[in-house]
């Protein structure tokens, strides 16, 4: 595991346990995995922010509620002009959906005889999503998850609405916050370190829903950003951090 969320309470780690511990220990115990990415995020973002941000709030998560922290996945979903930027801007890794549903039920399936009492799943990159949650159906979780409690989820899902009405008035919706204000307040929050000076502007933001080819790359996007990051701050991304948490862990718990 980095430690590049080291400031946040450390949580147990499912790769620390052996063969002879793990069904003992995570029998009827709390699992949280993080799924994210690698994908461009403008000139002012590391590629490893659809990764970064689900893993500090699932180490988060995995502390408070005192369960198993398992390894972020680090591939995603491929990158679409419209939410991501696409592949127009260098250093983004993806699978094939078909192939991510399989790695995703894979996975699943081989936790399942562990029998967990709960399995917490934070998602951070858009377009895997729905692929995510086609993987966990795809367990018949009724037959391959009797005794656990599923919770799948993006993080930008566990935002309430007011919080959004009261934080962030000119917000384009969280298809086009990629490499926006919020990811952008968050890895200042999580990794400042990491985050260039640039604050990268694109005053119109693609609609969501809908798919375009040919696509004007430079148009549809400033760099691969594909709204504003003017306000990004660290406050704000504390704020933004622990709002997700705050409503996940009341929604799990």
């Amino acid at each position: 595991m980095s430690d590049r969320t080291s400031a946040a309470p450390a949580p147990r780690l499912y790769g620390d346990l052996t063969s002879t511990e793990v069904e003992s220990a995570v029998r009827g115990a709390t699992l949280v995995w993080p799924i994210g990415g690698l994908e461009q995020h403008g000139p002012h973002l590391p590629l490893s922010v659809d990764l970064d941000i689900p893993e500090a709030m699932a180490r988060r998560i995995a502390a408070e509620l005192d369960g198993f922290l398992l390894p972020t996945q680090p591939v995603s979903a491929r990158s679409l002009p419209q939410s991501g930027g696409g592949a127009h801007w260098p250093g983004t890794l993806h699978l094939r959906g078909a192939t991510l549903i399989d790695s995703l039920t894979d996975t699943l399936l081989s936790l399942a005889p562990l029998a967990p009492g709960r399995l917490v799943i934070v998602n951070g990159h858009y377009e895997n999503e729905a692929l995510l949650f086609e993987a966990i159906e795809g367990c018949r979780p009724k037959a391959a998850f009797p005794e656990t409690e599923i919770t799948a989820f993006s993080w930008w899902s566990m935002v309430r609405d007011d919080w959004i009405a009261g934080q962030l008035p000119d917000f384009p919706g969280w298809h086009a916050e990629h490499a926006g204000l919020t990811e952008t307040s968050l890895m200042l929050h999580l990794r400042p370190e990491s985050v260039r000076p640039d604050r990268p502007e694109h005053k119109t933001p693609p609609p969501a829903g809908i798919y375009r080819h040919p696509v004007d790359a430079a148009r549809m996007s400033n760099r691969g950003v594909l709204s504003s990051t003017t306000g990004a701050s660290a406050e704000l991304g504390a704020l933004l951090f622990e709002e997700v948490v705050t409503n996940v862990l009341a929604a799990v718990a």
